[in-house]
This record gives C-alpha cells, structure tokens and sequence, in this order.
C-alpha cells in the first residue's frame, strides 16, 4: 500500500533580521516563516516553507492568512490522499482553491522533500537532476545611508561572498534615489556590478527620467520600476533603454511569462517558486522565458533556510541563470531554525546534500522561535 499523507501541521516563526531591511513599501525588522510539517502513514516528514514580506504591503497573502488557508482549506483536501502523485496532488489543489501560490508553494515543497527522503533522492534530482551545485548570489543593500552600504558592499567584497549587489530605492524621490545609487555605484566602480529594485514605486513619467540617470551611472539591471499589472508600461521602458528591465510583481506563473512575453517585453524574468505556486511551477516560468529568449533571475521572498533551499533545488536543474540569484534571505536573520545552515562562500551558496532537501530542522531553536499563539 502506498503511503498516504496523515497530518499537516504550520507553524508560524518570527526571526529578528541583523538590519532593518528598507523596501519602497515596508521597512523590515523581522521576518515571519510560515512552517509546514508534512507527515505520511509511514512516519516520514516533509518539510516545507511559505514567507511573505512586510505582512500584506507586498502581496494578498500574510504569514497569518497563509497559515489558516493552509489548516482550513488546503491541508483537508490532501489528508488522506497518496504521497506517490505529486503532480494529481497539484492538480487536486488548483482545482479547488484558487490563487493562494505561497500557501501552495510550501505545501508542494514539502511533498518533494518527503518523496526525496522515502526515495532517496534530492529535491533536484527529482527535478531531474543539478547541472550546478555552487549558485552565484548577490547581496541587497537596503540600510537606505549611501556611507553605509558602501561600507557594506566592500565588506562583502573583501569577504569574497558577494561580489553583486541590489538597491532597494523607490521610498524616496527619484533625484535622491539617483544620487544614492551613482554614489554607490561610483564607490565600488568595476569591482562589482549594481542593480535596482524599484519594487513598483515609480509611475511610467518617472521611470523615464529615473531609468535615464540610471542608466547613464552604470546601473546594470532595473527591476520592476512601475505598477505589477501595468505591463504595456514595462513594455515600453523595455523598448526604450539599454539597460535590461526585470519583471518581478508582473510575473508569477507561467501564464504571466507568455502573455508579457507576446506582448514584446524583452529583458529578464524573476523566477519565484511562491509567486509560482512551488518548484514546479516556478520551473515552468523558466521553460517559457528560455524559449522567448527571456534572461532568468533567481528570486527570492527573503526566505528562511528551507524556503530558500527549495528554490535552490529549483534552480540547480537549470543552464546558469544570466542574472544570476538573490538566495540570500537566511544571511539577513539573526538565527536559524536548522541544525546546518547554508554554507556562503566565493560569491555563492553550496546546494545541500542528501535525500529531499537535504535540511534538518533544530527542535530547540523552533520551539523557541516559534509563535506561542498559533
């Protein structure tokens, strides 16, 4: 008999960050993990992780929603069911609830990790297999004092672990987010690229005038300068500068990487297994944008170890991505919930080893971290 999946527990988990984490819509001092534990009739636990940023002023799911969609919708459509069809699983899931990828994200996480460990096998090998196992990562500077970052990006530099960095702007106005970044980019020079995260602060007018400077500064990459859903708007700004845009908010899924993709956006994708509804789905956003000729980017939710790990899995199976990861999300939290953490070294991150995602959770550090009122 087939084991089947008997129980599906979350947990919410509150880490401290090392810095406030200043994004264009929120400003970060703690990140919350929505824990998935999976277990089969055998006794074997999945793991799985959904995180969102900044409670609802990223996107239209919280660290709370996610957990009671999760115990109330999604978790009693899959007690019960086998654990050997994870894409009938998928199925079962889309079919019934809609939207909701983050909640889903971690649920197919921990499916992949469980079947990996009855198998033997790691997340990327049931992806089909690494073709990487070293993935490059770069580092945010998100401090908002230009002295500061600078002070940062050469520490990382010297520590040889990230040799890229991205600027969270958008908060301010156009003409001080423009003299922070030249200052920075001025700073590093040719040791390290530098791109933006304008994470939709900007409308068309001002990207125009905000991408231009850019642009003539050095900055290599511009990443979502306008509203999600404004998609002939990014188009434009696609068509109109030399610097590459990358889509981010107006891209989830599959479906999303077609449509803009038809309607002429050239530039880069940024690849995230939450907005994608899992590793899988994330996977599927790539296959489009390879085959329209579209650069990868491997995103992230500032994610937890297992979060993180997953996607990690995810890309391995991938060519190189042509603007590389942001696989950074446990470096900012003070703590960790695993016993091994993710190994940062020459400007990148090892992929884990061993069966599923390769990751043990530390039972001390979550009962400690964990919310007492969940």
């Amino acid at each position: 008999m087939p084991a089947t999946i008997a129980s599906i527990e979350t947990l919410l988990v509150d880490l401290p960050t090392i810095r406030p984490h200043k994004l264009s819509m929120a400003t970060m001092a703690c990140q919350t993990l929505v824990l998935v534990r999976l277990r089969d009739s055998d006794g074997l636990e999945g793991l799985g992780e959904a995180t969102t940023i900044g409670g609802l002023s990223y996107g239209p799911e919280s660290p709370e929603s996610i957990k009671c969609n999760i115990d109330a919708y999604l978790a009693p459509l899959l007690i019960g069911q086998s654990t050997a069809n994870l894409n009938a699983l998928r199925a079962r899931m889309q079919r019934h609830v809609k939207a909701n990828g983050f909640a889903k994200s971690a649920l197919e996480t921990a499916l992949l990790d469980l079947q990996g460990k009855r198998l033997g096998l790691s997340v990327a090998e049931l992806l089909g297999g690494a073709r990487q196992t070293h993935l490059p990562v770069l580092w945010t500077l998100a401090s908002g004092d230009t002295q500061r970052d600078i002070d940062e990006a050469f520490q990382r530099l010297d520590d040889r672990r990230h040799c890229d960095f991205k600027l969270k702007i958008g908060a301010n106005g156009v003409d001080d987010d423009v003299r922070h970044v030249s200052a920075i980019k001025a700073a590093v020079g040719e040791r390290a690229g530098i791109r933006v995260d304008v994470n939709q602060a900007w409308d068309e007018a001002t990207a125009v005038r905000g991408i231009a400077a850019l642009e003539d500064a050095g900055i290599a990459l511009v990443e979502q300068p306008t509203p999600a859903r404004q998609h002939a708007g990014l188009v434009r700004l696609a068509e109109r500068f030399i610097v590459p845009m990358l889509a981010d908010e107006a891209v989830n899924d599959a479906i999303d990487g077609f449509n803009l993709a038809a309607s002429g956006f050239s530039g880069a994708f940024a690849l995230k297994i939450a907005k994608a509804g899992g590793p899988l789905g994330a996977l599927e956003l790539a296959s489009v944008a390879q085959a329209a000729g579209i650069g990868l980017y491997g995103g992230t939710m500032l994610e937890g170890t297992i979060g993180t790990t997953a996607a990690l899995h995810a890309w391995a199976t991938l060519a190189p991505m042509a603007w590389g990861t942001e696989m950074f999300g446990p470096l900012l939290l003070k703590d960790d919930i695993v016993v091994e953490p993710l190994h940062y070294h020459e400007f990148g991150v090892e992929l884990p080893k061993g069966p599923g995602l390769g990751v043990t959770l530390d039972e001390d550090k979550l009962a400690f971290y964990r919310r007492k009122d969940d």
